[in-house]
């Protein structure tokens, strides 16, 4: 998925920053609200603008449709504080900086957003949209189902069949799941 917000987000901050130096109340202060509002719009619109160009491809393209049943919520929450044993009254880092910013990137992505218009074009054309459970789609092996080592993001290692890539790993393990593939992997509990 392409990066709106990164895409709008020096423009977004200049705007933020010249309207916080503003008197509240003048018509500088207004002009610049405005200005920002059709920012976040723009960015808005490429997204959405996107998404209906994306589920259109994809439903003239393919019958059955199977996608994962993320929850963006859950998946953006906030690290917890980690208390440090050593100093009471303490915490250890939590990486929340760095949780941040992946964060950011999931909201940007608008998951919902697409899963609604993809289903809404799949539904128009007569084609199937199937949800199927995330739970270890990527580290279960598709050929065996056995869980698979995962050294880097971009790879999984299966103790019999060796390694193969994560996301043909977890394109396949969907496609199972969806009940359109081989059957080998289990399904998800």
């Amino acid at each position: 998925m392409a990066r709106f917000l990164t895409a709008s987000a020096d423009v977004i901050a200049d705007f933020q920053r010249r309207k916080a130096r503003t008197k509240p109340g003048s018509g500088n202060r207004k002009r610049l609200r405005r200005a920002l509002a059709r920012e976040w719009r723009k960015a808005s619109n490429r997204r959405r603008d996107f998404h209906h160009k994306t589920a259109r491809a994809l439903v003239d393209s393919y019958d059955v449709i199977a996608l994962e049943e993320l929850n963006a919520a859950g998946m953006t929450r906030r690290p917890g504080p980690k208390p440090d044993p050593d100093r009471p009254g303490g915490f250890l880092p939590n990486h929340a900086a760095a949780k941040a910013g992946l964060n950011k990137s999931i909201l940007d992505a608008g998951w919902y957003q697409f899963r609604s218009i993809l289903a809404s074009k799949a539904e128009s054309a007569g084609r199937r949209v199937v949800l199927v459970n995330p739970v270890s789609t990527s580290i279960t092996c598709h050929q065996c189902g056995q869980r698979c080592e995962r050294p880097r993001q971009d790879s999984v290692i299966c103790p019999v069949h060796g390694a193969m890539d994560a996301d043909v790993n977890a394109a396949q393990n969907i496609f199972t799941r969806a009940g359109l593939g081989s059957g080998q992997a289990a399904a998800a509990a």
